[in-house]
């Protein structure tokens, strides 16, 4: 998209310039005329881009995402950040296994397996999506940007001292990022464990009454 932006610019600017070592009077309508051409050309390819950024919404996912009661706009919306959303979850996975070092943090906190679990639960609940606020807008966009600079830097064939302290400075606030995905996840999914608790903790009641029952009969079966 970036590039797209960039050529359709330096053309712009290259055109007039010709027309400034030229006949700038003659040609300034022209000049106009071109300018509007290419924004035309420019708005429209990033029309196309945005829509194929994100996948065609099935007639599953649709009525998944009506019976959690969300409206067309939140749909567009929420499939809208989760396209993003996406997007930076494999970013992050290119940065994980093409850096020694980044994917260490990676085997460590299960960083990525992490965070594709919190994209499957906010997926499969999307109306609890502004529990997940924390992740989607900070600590997923700053552990991605944090790691492309991290590779960045790593690449440089020549390092200083500054450099290598800058690298070992990075990998500690990697890490602390790391532990917040891991913190965002269990937060969004405690609602889930609760209930999973209270279930576990009925059936054993359940059950241990039953036992207690079962135990009743085989007395009175003795007398």
């Amino acid at each position: 998209m970036k590039r797209m932006k960039y050529t359709i610019v330096g053309v712009i600017g290259f055109l007039i310039g010709m027309c400034v070592l030229t006949d700038i009077n003659e040609n300034l309508g022209t000049v106009f005329i071109l300018i509007a051409i290419s924004w035309i050309i420019y708005r429209k390819i990033s029309k196309r881009k945005n829509k194929e950024v994100v996948p065609e919404l099935t007639r599953e996912k649709q009525e998944h995402y009506h019976e959690a009661g969300m409206s067309d706009k939140e749909i567009v919306f929420f499939r809208t950040t989760l396209s993003e959303t996406k997007g930076q979850i494999d970013q992050l996975e290119k940065n994980f296994y093409n850096i020694p070092k980044l994917n260490a943090i990676n085997l460590r906190y299960d960083t990525l397996k992490v965070a594709k679990a919190m994209f499957k639960e906010i997926v499969k609940e999307p109306k609890k999506l502004h529990l997940a606020d924390k992740f989607l807008y900070t600590h997923l966009p700053n552990l991605v940007e944090m790691t492309n600079k991290y590779a960045d830097i790593s690449n440089h064939e020549i390092k200083s001292k500054e450099t290598y302290d800058t690298l070992n400075n990075s990998i500690g606030a990697i890490e602390n990022v790391s532990r917040l995905i891991i913190e965002d996840y269990e937060n969004f999914v405690s609602d889930d464990i609760e209930d999973l608790e209270v279930e576990i903790s009925i059936a054993k009641q359940n059950a241990n009454k039953e036992a207690f029952k079962h135990n009743i009969s085989d007395d009175q079966e003795e007398l």
